[in-house]
């Protein structure tokens, strides 16, 4: 299974300095749900506070979540040579083998200079193995690797002794992982896979805007998708990842569109996986796996609506699945007024609705 290559978004626009939320909204003196929201609609662009998304949706709107907990998945690697670099540990394959990130030092872009046959030793003093590249094991120098591990390493219980949660150079320090958690992820010990970096879109929904989302007569349905590393410097398609859409979920999506209502995912990978199981004719069936797809001009979505979403970086892949759901001229005019108002970027900043 390879991802697919695409072509660039349409929309265009350039980051100021500043522009980067460098730690969570709690502690910049916010509620989690306190952070701006930007409402993209066909009548134009408005302003908000997160907690007053349940009066942006109508009764009758399907809300969509992942579930996926965010596991601690860095760690610290040494090389053949004796340097430690930081290791982002992205996905567990069906094999046993892993898909892993090897960083520069200073983590400000993947490490290019290895190659098939390199061995690592990694936190615990365990050996893995480069196989090869990852998801195109013909590549050259590569962002991802698929690797070999040692018999009797589990994935999700290695990285919870070893881990910590995956950050990046905008970041001023560490946080704990909680701070990396939505409030609906499956309970850690209860998931054995889990996300390599937080499912961030949902992160501002708290138990307060989902308790007054459901009395406005808004459903809340779960989809599982586990989201690997998110750290596409070259603005590649996103990766292969696995994903589980329930019948339960399925039916709620069918009746809500028979019903007239919208179907809205928070994040894009809640989109990815429900537009995996969607059928041509809208049915929705229970569906779980591996999806590769990339949604753009020649992939329109079937059932989604409408999008909760954080910002994305210029010429970012997810782009893409914004204009697929939104149309470019609105996600173009979003991204203006978002850049033109100060709104904070990366997955403990600002957020968008996007509702064509």
């Amino acid at each position: 299974m390879t991802a697919v290559c695409t072509p660039s978004p349409v929309t265009r626009f350039t980051l100021p300095d500043g522009s980067a939320a460098s730690e969570p909204a709690e502690y910049r003196g916010l509620h989690r749900d306190g952070i701006r929201l930007l409402a993209a609609r066909a009548g134009g662009i408005s302003h908000h506070r997160f907690h007053e998304l349940p009066e942006l949706l109508q009764p009758g709107d399907l809300l969509v979540v992942n579930t996926s907990p965010t596991l601690p998945a860095a760690v610290e690697a040494r090389l053949g040579n004796g340097e430690h670099r930081p290791l982002h540990v992205s996905t567990p394959l069906d094999n046993g083998d892993w898909v892993i990130e090897v960083r520069l030092a200073d983590n400000s872009g993947p490490e290019r200079g290895l190659a098939a046959g390199e061995s690592l030793r990694i936190s615990g003093g365990h050996i893995l193995r480069l196989l090869c590249a990852y998801p195109d094991p013909s590549a050259g120098a590569t962002r991802l690797w698929r690797v070999a591990v040692p018999e009797g390493i589990s994935h999700a219980p290695y990285l919870r002794e070893h881990g910590r949660p995956i950050s990046y150079g905008y970041q001023q320090r560490r946080f704990p992982l909680a701070d990396y958690q939505t409030v609906y992820a499956t309970d850690d010990d209860a998931e054995p896979v889990g996300s390599a970096e937080m499912a961030s879109a949902g992160r501002p929904l708290t138990a307060q805007v989902l308790t007054r989302a459901m009395s406005r007569g808004i459903t809340v349905a779960p989809i599982v998708l586990h989201a690997g590393v998110a750290s596409p410097e070259a603005h590649e398609p996103p990766m292969p990842e696995r994903f589980a859409v329930p019948a339960i979920t399925g039916r709620l999506v069918e009746a809500t569109r028979a019903a007239g209502g919208r179907i809205v995912a928070v994040g894009t990978t809640v989109v990815r996986a429900l537009e995996t199981a969607a059928r041509p004719n809208g049915r929705v069936p229970a569906t779980q796996g591996w999806t590769d797809l990339v949604l753009g001009p020649e992939r329109a979505p079937r059932v989604v609506g409408g999008l909760v979403s954080g910002l994305h970086e210029p010429e970012a892949s997810h782009l893409l699945l914004l204009e697929a759901v939104a149309g470019p001229e609105l996600v173009a005019e979003a991204y203006a007024a978002a850049v033109a108002e100060r709104y904070l970027w990366h997955e403990f900043g600002d957020s968008m609705l996007f509702l064509p």
